[in-house]
């Protein structure tokens, strides 16, 4: 073999892994592209998220113990307050610039968790609609 024909084979196999490398990239591309449109389809799935489902699940317990009767009109009045000024906290922590940050998640949680034994020790008490 010549030196001309090893020089072409082995120009030929650059070629090829320039082509394979460039494949790869592709191939990669790709896949992160993929990866971080599913990160933000489920970030946008779970705007709501988990401080978004509590306030809906403690709105419906505070509906519900007004149809049964275990809230008063007077007690769940004082409920649906402080719900309203939980929902406010939230969504301006949310518009502050800074997005909803863990800290605040946190204190929301908190918020929410002291909401809950509220709405459950109005219910459980015996007061009861008239």
């Amino acid at each position: 073999m010549s030196r001309i024909e090893n020089g072409l084979r082995g120009v030929h196999a650059l070629e090829s892994n320039e082509e394979e490398n460039t494949l790869k990239r592709i191939i990669i591309g790709v896949v992160l592209g993929a990866l971080s449109l599913g990160a933000v389809a489920f970030a946008q799935d779970d705007k709501k998220g988990r401080v978004g489902q509590r306030q809906e699940n403690q709105q419906q317990r505070i509906d519900k113990g007004v149809q049964d009767g275990s809230l008063n009109s007077r007690e769940a009045a004082r409920l649906e307050a402080g719900e309203a000024a939980l929902d406010r906290k939230i969504a301006r922590d949310k518009q502050d610039g800074g997005g909803f940050t863990n800290r605040e998640k946190r204190q929301a949680e908190r918020r929410q968790d002291n909401m809950s034994k509220r709405i459950h020790r109005q219910r459980h008490d015996k007061q009861t609609q008239k």
